[in-house]
């Protein structure tokens, strides 16, 4: 495993799912803490993170998530947090992310929507230059939160209208959230040419993924592991080559599977789904972009070949321009091929 270790540090990566205020590092949770101590539950001790991030269930996830959200205050922190997303994701070799954004997470709680779009672009354009990672943004709807937060999320998806902005999303959690109450605000968000790009299945059955490509128009399903208890949503993913964003170490983190051995992603490779390999909400969970594709290698029997697939499957899902695709491809196989 050290070869292959050596050959996934190396390996060019696209990320396609992974959330802004879940990529804060320790370091820079254990900064903003401190900064509001006595005001927050979430502790300024980084070892005492560790502790603070041990989920009961998906439930508690959100409610941990959010308060790491309160420490968000300025757009001077929404900038700091997003450059260093990008510090940490080009250390791992990723050359193009679609970062998930809950811009209602932060407008509701004092940010303006015109300063937080221009502090996420600020931080994309400084990443670009000083990391060389392409950024882009997915504005995600909290559906915790419900109708108002969706209207709220189309409007400054549409208003402001970042450039960085390419898709429209819903996370939060899926139980008691069904997806067809959001078909109006998708419909809108793709009428106005964004991707639709909902999470589903994770912790519901196959149907909240069936929702979410009938009602919502699903060109990528977030997690959507349930899919593996139905043959006909196989077969229909299978088919259209929809691109499912697999991150192993969050669904065992949030108890939505009960340990590495049970997680279905063989089942998903086999039945020819594109699948591709997440880290979602890295240190909360404890991982890295390159130890998922560790652990996928574990769970699939993946040599090079195999994990330089699992690397291009990404890059055929990502929403990049043709021309870049081709280059991340390229690279990749060059990879590959000096790897032996």
């Amino acid at each position: 495993m050290t070869d292959l270790s050596t050959f996934i540090a190396g390996l060019p990566k696209v990320e396609l799912h992974v959330h802004h205020v879940g990529s804060a590092s320790p370091r820079i949770v254990s900064e903003l803490a401190a900064r509001h101590e006595g005001h927050t539950p979430v502790p300024a001790d980084p070892a005492a993170l560790v502790n603070y991030f041990e989920f009961r269930d998906f439930a508690h996830f959100v409610e941990v998530y959010l308060s790491v959200v309160d420490l968000i205050r300025d757009p001077e922190d929404v900038w700091l947090l997003t450059h260093e997303v990008a510090r940490e994701l080009a250390r791992q070799q990723v050359r193009y992310a679609e970062l998930t954004i809950t811009p209602y997470s932060h407008v509701r709680r004092g940010i303006p929507a015109p300063a937080f779009c221009e502090a996420i672009e600020d931080a994309r354009k400084r990443a670009l230059a000083d990391f060389g990672i392409e950024l882009r943004w997915c504005f995600d709807i909290p559906g915790e939160a419900g109708l108002p937060a969706a209207e709220e999320t189309l409007r400054i998806a549409l208003e402001e209208r970042p450039d960085g902005l390419i898709s429209f999303g819903l996370g939060g959690p899926e139980i008691g959230v069904p997806r067809p109450q959001f078909r109006p605000f998708f419909d809108q968000a793709r009428a106005a040419g964004l991707h639709s790009v909902p999470h589903a299945g994770e912790t519901t059955g196959p149907q909240t993924v069936w929702d979410a490509l009938r009602e919502l128009g699903a060109e990528r399903i977030g997690h959507g592991i349930s899919a593996a208890q139905d043959p006909e949503l196989l077969a229909y993913l299978a088919e259209r080559q929809i691109g499912m964003e697999i991150c192993p170490t969050s669904n065992v983190r949030t108890r939505a599977v009960a340990n590495l051995d049970e997680h279905p992603l063989p089942r998903l490779v086999e039945a020819g789904l594109l699948v591709t390999i997440n880290s979602d909400d890295p240190p909360m969970f404890g991982t890295t972009l390159n130890d998922e594709y560790a652990v996928a290698a574990r769970l699939l029997g993946a040599g090079p070949q195999g994990l330089a697939g699992l690397a291009r499957n990404a890059v055929a899902a990502s929403f990049l321009d043709p021309a870049d695709e081709q280059g991340i491809t390229a690279e990749i196989d060059a990879y590959l091929a000096a790897a032996g």
